[in-house]
């Protein structure tokens, strides 16, 4: 379960992470993500030769491609939930970069498994007057069936911007099992071990599995 979940997440930022090459409307949630899975495969293929020989630059491409467009502080911060009351300014901002850059390394692994799948944007609804919406992604690949997933995103009220900050796959929801996974060593550790522990994690080379 837990590889489906990481090939799965590789998915997500597979298909997020190519946004800078070509102007995005970051307004319009649907058109980001459309626009994204039409980059990413062939950004992909053509850097392969490189993750080969260095993984690491996995970790590179996602930094730099994918988190303008991921509300990293958000999705930390709902990972703290009840907790952040506990914790001071600088503990949250410290939990937000360590939070930040596990997942980048979670994202970085996952996604040298995709080079092969093709992916569909569903057809969009209109957001309304809310600040979160869903986008439907269907994924394809030759002799296997379909894998659907849900993309979460939140606007930015003062800008008008989308961002994801969560995934769905076969009904088990990722930011929700980093909550369950992390909230509760914080609840039995203390947020400053924690923020240790994901800092040792960060530190470890990025390792490609065959």
């Amino acid at each position: 379960m837990f590889k489906k979940i990481a090939l799965l997440l590789g998915l997500m930022t597979s298909m997020l992470f190519s946004l800078t090459a070509q102007a995005t409307d970051a307004t319009d949630p649907y058109a980001l993500v459309d626009q994204a899975a039409k980059q990413t495969f062939a950004r992909l293929k053509a850097d392969q030769a490189q993750v080969k020989s260095n993984p690491d630059h996995l970790r590179v491409i996602i930094r730099e491609e994918l988190l303008p467009y991921v509300d990293n502080r958000f999705a930390a911060y709902k990972v703290l939930g009840n907790q952040i009351k506990q914790t001071t300014p600088a503990q949250r901002d410290a939990f937000v970069e360590v939070f930040t850059e596990y997942m980048v390394s979670s994202y970085a692994d996952a996604l040298a498994h995709f080079d092969k799948q093709t992916v569909k944007v569903e057809p969009g609804k209109a957001a309304g007057d809310s600040n979160i919406t869903a986008v439907n992604v269907s994924v394809k690949e030759a002799g296997k069936p379909d894998i659907f997933l849900e993309f979460k995103l939140r606007k930015n009220n003062k800008t008008g911007e989308w961002k994801a900050f969560d995934m769905v796959a076969e009904g088990i929801s990722l930011l929700s099992a980093k909550q369950n996974e992390l909230g509760g060593l914080i609840r039995q550790n203390g947020i400053d071990a924690v923020i240790a522990q994901l800092r040792a994690h960060n530190a470890k080379p990025l390792v490609l599995k065959k």
